[in-house]
């Protein structure tokens, strides 16, 4: 029997690149379609990668992200063809419009049931904050895009619950 405890980590700008697809949500109106019909072009975020890699080693990979249900097949995709981990894929409803914050809240709750939540790397200062709050070891995935200069993916995350 596996029991080793989860790591979950997020995606967009924990373990990919999103700079280069930032500017469709930029705009207003927001054109959600082609930023994440874009997402399967993301280039590796190599802090990402060698985290994800470490924690293979002693933990079974979840990967939890706000990317909507759609887009599936690209996500695991491009988690595949560029080397991480083997790990189910959790993604938001494509019609979930909660807050991150809720939504991987509730998700963590729901894999703490089945077996320990080790870690949380994410990107996300409101979803690390509240993990943290409700007792989850985080690691804060700083290498990813920068909430002063970059503040448009972290208001996404949490007003339009779209990634």
């Amino acid at each position: 029997m596996d029991d080793r405890p989860y790591a979950v980590l997020d995606i967009d700008a924990t373990l990919s690149d999103t700079s280069k697809r930032i500017h469709w949500i930029e705009k207003r109106p927001k054109d959600w379609d082609s930023f994440f019909e874009h997402a399967k072009d993301d280039a590796v975020l190599e802090e990402g990668l060698a985290v994800a890699t470490t924690l293979a080693a002693d933990h079974v990979i979840v990967y939890l992200t706000g990317r909507p249900e759609r887009t599936r097949r690209e996500t695991e995709k491009w988690l595949k063809d560029n080397g991480f981990p083997d790990g189910k894929v959790y993604m938001r409803g494509n019609t979930d419009r909660r807050p991150s914050m809720l939504m991987k809240l509730g998700r963590l709750k729901r894999l703490a049931e089945q077996r320990p939540v080790a870690v949380l790397v994410d990107d996300d200062a409101t979803v690390i904050a509240a993990a943290k709050k409700a007792g989850y070891t985080v690691l804060r995935a700083d290498w990813g895009l920068d909430p002063e200069s970059q503040p448009t993916l972290f208001d996404a995350q949490e007003s339009e619950g779209r990634t």
